[in-house]
C-alpha cells in the first residue's frame, strides 16, 4: 500500500518532469492535486506558479506566489518569481523590492543580481544597474546577456571603449547573439569605426534574417559611409520585414536624399510621419530636408514639433545629468522663476525689420573674402539690436540646452528646440546681405552652444560644410578677458579624405597634421554681436573663456553652416 505521503510524492516527480518537457498545462494540473491535499505546501505552489506563468496566466500566479510567501516569508524562489510577475507587468518599482527581498534571502545567486540589473536599466537607474550586473558577472562571468545589457548602460554613457569591450565578452560566450552584434555595431559607428560597424550589422542580420533594427542601422551605417544605393537597398529589404516601420521607411527616405532623389526622400519622411504621427525622429529627418530645399518656416516648425515630442529625454534619461548640467538648470530655473513651465520654447518670432545688419562695411567684407587665405572675415555689430535681444532672450528662456560636453558646455541643437523663426530670418537675410559668400549654400546646420565660465570649450575641430558662421551674443561685459574668451582659427583645412569622426575628435590626428602644415593660429577675440564668417573646412577651437559666474553671464555662441564641403582647391 502507498502511503498519501508517496502518493503526493509521485505526483510531484511526475509533475516535475512534465514541467521540465514543457508540457505546463498538465503539470499545472498535477501540482494543483497536490495543492488540494496539501494546500500550504510553498515550494508546490512555486512551481503550480511558474508554469502558470509559462501560460501566461499571471492573475493565478499571482495569487500562488503571495499565499506562499504567506506560509513561507523566508522562501527567496517566491519573492524571485513574484518579481519576475512584476517585471512582465511592466511593474518595475515592485518588481525591485521583489528582487532585493529575494537578495536578502539569497544573496549569492547571480540570476536575481541580473534581473533586478535589468529591472533597474528600465527605470533609468543606471547606477544601480550596472552594481547590479557587476555582482551577478562576480557570481558568474559566463552570462552573455549580462554582459551585453552592461554594455547598454556604457553605450547611454557613451563610454564607448568599454561598451565595445562588454559587447565582445558577450559574443565570446554566445557568437550567435545576433542583439550583441547590432549593439557592438551601434557602438563602433559612434566612434568612428564605419567598416567595423558595418561588418557587425551584416554579422547581425545573417544570424538573425528577420531583425528588422539590424538592417536599420545596417542602412544608416552604409549611408554614412557614401554607399547610398546600397543603403536604400537594404532600408527596402526592412521595409519587407516590416512594412509599416516609421524607422524602416525613414532610412529609406535618408539613402534617397543621400541620392539626390529629394522629391522621393520628402515622400518618404512624410509616409514614415503617416504611419507614426508621434515618430520624433521622422520630423527632425523631414525638417532637415525641408531646411536643405530652403522652406525655413515650415522646417523649423517641424523641428520644434520634435523637441515637443522628446520634451528634454536626451539630458533627463541617464548620466548625462552632470555637475555643470545641473548647475545651468538649477539657475535657469531660478532665472525663469517658480511659476514657468518645466518645458518652454521662447517664440523667437521674426522682426517686422531686418535682423542682420547691411551696414557692415560690405565692400571691404566682399574683398576680404575674395583674397584673405585662409579664407576667414570678422564682422562687428552683425545682427540688429532689435534681433540680438530678441534671440538673446530665446536663448536664456528656453529649455533646450539638452546636450551636455564633458568640456564644460552645453548644446542646443534644432531637434531640442533651438529653431526660433528669427533664426530663419536671419539665415534668409544673410543670402541677401551676403551673396558673395553664402551664394547658393542651402543651410544645412545650426546650432548654439552655452559655456561653463570655469571650464574649458570645445577642442580643435573642423565642420562637414562649406561656410561656418559663427556669432556671439553674452554682453561683454560679462567677459573678464577681452583678448581672449573668442575663437582660434588655424591656417590648415582639414584634408578632403577625412571622415567625419576624424576630422571631428581625432585630436592625435589633428594635432599631427597642424604640425605637419606648420599652421598658425588665428585668435579672434570674443566681442557681443561679433561674427566670424570662415571656410569651414578650418581647424578651429574656443580660446580660453574667462566670464563672469551668474546665469546671464554664459557665454553663448550660435553656428550656422551653409552647403557641402566639396573638392575644390584650398590654399592653405
Amino acid at each position: 500500500m502507498f502511503s498519501q505521503s508517496d502518493l503526493i510524492q509521485a505526483q510531484l516527480r511526475q509533475a516535475i518532469t512534465l514541467h521540465r518537457a514543457h508540457r505546463l498545462a498538465e503539470a499545472e494540473t498535477l501540482y494543483k492535486q497536490v495543492l488540494a491535499t496539501r494546500p500550504d505546501f510553498a515550494e508546490v505552489q512555486i512551481q503550480c506558479a511558474v508554469a502558470q506563468l509559462g501560460q501566461g496566466k499571471q492573475a493565478d500566479a499571482e495569487a500562488l506566489l503571495r499565499a506562499a510567501i504567506k506560509n513561507r516569508p523566508d522562501e527567496p524562489a517566491a519573492h524571485y518569481y513574484l518579481a519576475d510577475l512584476h517585471s512582465m507587468q511592466g511593474q518595475m518599482e515592485a518588481a525591485v523590492t521583489s528582487y532585493r527581498r529575494a537578495l536578502t534571502l539569497q544573496p549569492g545567486r547571480a540570476a536575481t543580481h541580473n534581473n533586478l540589473g535589468n529591472a533597474l536599466l528600465l527605470l533609468g537607474r543606471l547606477d544601480e544597474a550596472k552594481e547590479s550586473y557587476h555582482k551577478a558577472l562576480a557570481l558568474d562571468p559566463n552570462l552573455p546577456r549580462t554582459h551585453n545589457n552592461l554594455g547598454l548602460i556604457c553605450l547611454r554613457r557613451e563610454h564607448l571603449e568599454e561598451a565595445c569591450a562588454a559587447f565582445g565578452k558577450a559574443l565570446a560566450l554566445a557568437p550567435k547573439y545576433a542583439e550583441a552584434q547590432n549593439n557592438l555595431g551601434i557602438t563602433l559607428r559612434k566612434l568612428g569605426r564605419a567598416p567595423e560597424a558595418q561588418a557587425a550589422f551584416r554579422t547581425a542580420t545573417q544570424l538573425a534574417p528577420q531583425f528588422v533594427n539590424a538592417f536599420l542601422n545596417l542602412s544608416i551605417c552604409l549611408n554614412d559611409m557614401g554607399l547610398a544605393r546600397e543603403a536604400e537597398q537594404t532600408a527596402r529589404a526592412a521595409l519587407r520585414l516590416k512594412p509599416a516601420q516609421a524607422e524602416a521607411r525613414a532610412a529609406l527616405g535618408s539613402s534617397l536624399r543621400a541620392q539626390g532623389a529629394l522629391d522621393e526622400a520628402e515622400n518618404a519622411y512624410r509616409e514614415a510621419l503617416r504611419s507614426e504621427p508621434d515618430f520624433a525622429d521622422g520630423h527632425r529627418l523631414l525638417a532637415m530636408l525641408i531646411a536643405e530645399r530652403g522652406r525655413l518656416d515650415e522646417a523649423f516648425g517641424l523641428f520644434r514639433e520634435h523637441a515637443r515630442l522628446i520634451d528634454g529625454i536626451e539630458s533627463k534619461r541617464d548620466a548625462v545629468r552632470t555637475a555643470h548640467k545641473l548647475e545651468h538648470d538649477v539657475e535657469q530655473t531660478a532665472w525663469r522663476g517658480p511659476k514657468a513651465a518645466p518645458f518652454s520654447i521662447e517664440k523667437g518670432d521674426r522682426l517686422n525689420g531686418a535682423a542682420v545688419n547691411a551696414s557692415t562695411g560690405l565692400t571691404e567684407i566682399a574683398e576680404n573674402w575674395r583674397t584673405a587665405r585662409p579664407q576667414l572675415v570678422v564682422v562687428d555689430n552683425f545682427l540688429t539690436a532689435g534681433a540680438l535681444d530678441r534671440l538673446r532672450l530665446f536663448c536664456l528662456e528656453s529649455t533646450i540646452w539638452q546636450k551636455v560636453y564633458d568640456g564644460g558646455y552645453l548644446g542646443a541643437f534644432p531637434e531640442h528646440g533651438f529653431a526660433p523663426p528669427l533664426l530663419a530670418q536671419i539665415a534668409e537675410e544673410m543670402r541677401q546681405v551676403y551673396p558673395f559668400i553664402i551664394a547658393d549654400h542651402p543651410l544645412l546646420h545650426f546650432w548654439a552652444f552655452k559655456y561653463d565660465g570655469k571650464l574649458q570649450g570645445i577642442k580643435k575641430h573642423a565642420d562637414f560644410a562649406a561656410v561656418n558662421v559663427n556669432f556671439w551674443i553674452t554682453p561683454d561685459e560679462a567677459n573678464l578677458d577681452p583678448e581672449h574668451g573668442g575663437l582660434i582659427v588655424w591656417d590648415a583645412a582639414a584634408p578632403l579624405d577625412w571622415d567625419f569622426a576624424r576630422y571631428n575628435a581625432a585630436a592625435k590626428d589633428i594635432e599631427a597634421f597642424l604640425e605637419s602644415k606648420n599652421s598658425r593660429p588665428i585668435k579672434i577675440p570674443y566681442r557681443c554681436n561679433r561674427a566670424v564668417i570662415f571656410d569651414s573646412d578650418l581647424f578651429h577651437e574656443t580660446d580660453i573663456i574667462h566670464f563672469k559666474e551668474g546665469y546671464e553671464n554664459r557665454r553663448i555662441n550660435i553656428t550656422l553652416l551653409f552647403g557641402r564641403r566639396d573638392s575644390q582647391s584650398r590654399v592653405g
